[in-house]
């Protein structure tokens, strides 16, 4: 009927936890996103661009219209011979990983989910571990995006500088990304070795421990004094493969299924929790394998969870850990979820986690339903003290006035955004509060 208004969809992400309702756009080309901004500037209307729903915070919540980049048709040009990959911004990096894979190639480094999109991946600043290796949006090499004018702006090192160095880590502040160039390498084998050990051992030979190994990582158990370690290093050869059945058992029914019922048991009686931590500990025994590098790097993870995580600098780390401890045994109710601490390399993005400095990040996370403001806050107000920056896809309650100090490049992003965004399109509540007007 002519002059009835467009319904509004429902959206929840992957946790459950942001919940909102919008008017829906799934454009199918440039044009039509183009079409789209300037038909929602003109009416004074806001779009936030959602993919895959693999945030906590409310960064990708709609207060207004909804754009999902699902439909959005740019092709997709590989250059072998320079390990140069063009794809659509809302290509998910499970298909980008296998896209690569086929014509021998790979991305450096990758977290341990494949579900987000490289827009939503790259945008929130979201990494793997490796000292070598900085976040996932310092592999690419050329974005193009439609500003809040309905500009079509190409960016890279020698073109839109100053955006470029905005854009990789935007928030979705400064546009839709439509495509992103990627810097690959050639496509590798992972040898895996997870171990469980003391967590006092671990951190006496950290700095060896990282230099040593191209990726390393370690979970700590809370309420005990374990940790797993997992460190993934190149090999030539994929000769260890992990047997379908001990793939199946580990990361299937241990960490998914076995590990879901124990949770469930946790939030019924939490004082189990201790215990069920302590089996958990130990239950996931010492392997070694190899594979190809993102099917090592990636796993799946269907327990339902919320998280936290902070960038700090390296040097923090054994406070940051200490006090995380302390905070976790005066909680008044239990937490079920293992700490999972990462590492990463200095990058020059200037919304980057990681600007400037050489990066441990700490990610605490709590079970669906149990509650987590209290651990988190009390989390949160240590790392904010030793300089932490905190996920901008990960929950926090920081804002501007608290974020610009702990980033040297903050003013500049402002004033990318002034021009790219003038009328604030692509705004919501939340970006507000962290961005400011």
């Amino acid at each position: 009927m002519a002059g009835t208004a467009p319904s509004t969809v429902p959206w929840s992400n992957w946790a459950g936890n942001q919940n909102g309702a919008a008017i829906i756009l799934r454009p199918g080309s440039v044009a039509d996103i183009v079409d789209a901004v300037l038909a929602t500037r003109d009416a004074g209307g806001r779009i936030r661009v959602a993919g895959s729903g693999h945030s906590f915070t409310p960064i990708a919540l709609a207060d207004d219209r909804r754009m999902e980049l699902s439909a959005l048709d740019t092709g997709v040009r590989v250059d072998a011979a320079q390990r140069l990959v063009t794809v659509p911004a809302g290509m998910t990096l499970h298909s980008l990983n296998d896209l690569l894979a086929r014509h021998g190639l790979a991305l450096p480094n990758l977290g341990d989910i494949d579900a987000q999109t490289v827009a939503g991946a790259i945008s929130t600043g979201t990494h793997g571990t490796g000292a070598g290796h900085g976040c996932l949006a310092t592999f690419v090499e050329a974005l193009t995006l439609v500003t809040g004018t309905g500009e079509v702006l190409r960016c890279s090192a020698e073109e839109n500088p100053d955006v470029f160095a905005a854009a990789r880590v935007s928030l979705g502040a400064l546009g839709v990304l439509v495509e992103v160039t990627l810097r690959c390498v050639d496509a590798f084998v992972l040898h895996a070795h997870e171990r469980p050990a003391p967590l006092d051992d671990v951190l006496a030979e950290l700095p060896a421990l990282i230099e040593a190994h191209d990726h390393v990582e370690f979970y700590w158990f809370p309420y005990t004094a374990r940790v797993q370690v997992k460190a993934n290093d190149r090999v030539p050869a994929d000769d260890r493969p992990l047997s379908r059945l001990r793939g199946w058992l580990d990361d299937e029914f241990l960490s998914n299924t076995v590990f879901a019922g124990a949770c469930r048991v946790g939030r019924a009686v939490p004082a189990l929790a201790p215990t069920i931590s302590a089996i958990s500990a130990r239950a996931l025994t010492e392997r070694r394998y190899t594979g190809r590098s993102d099917a090592v790097f990636c796993t799946s993870r269907r327990v339902r969870f919320v998280e936290m995580e902070y960038g700090l600098p390296r040097a923090a780390l054994g406070e940051a850990l200490a006090a995380l401890r302390r905070i976790v045994d005066g909680l008044p109710f239990k937490v079920l979820f293992p700490v999972e601490v990462r590492f990463t390399a200095a990058d020059d993005i200037w919304l980057s986690h990681g600007y400037g400095r050489d990066s441990a990040y700490l990610a605490i996370h709590q079970y669906v339903g149990m509650p987590y403001e209290p651990y988190f806050t009390a989390f949160e107000r240590i790392a904010t003290e030793l300089g932490g920056r905190p996920h901008w896809g990960k929950l926090h309650w920081r804002d501007a006035e608290s974020l610009a100090p702990a980033y040297p490049r903050w003013a500049d992003f402002g004033t990318v955004r002034d021009r790219l965004d003038p009328d604030r399109v692509f705004a919501n509540p939340h970006l507000t509060r962290l961005l400011g007007i």
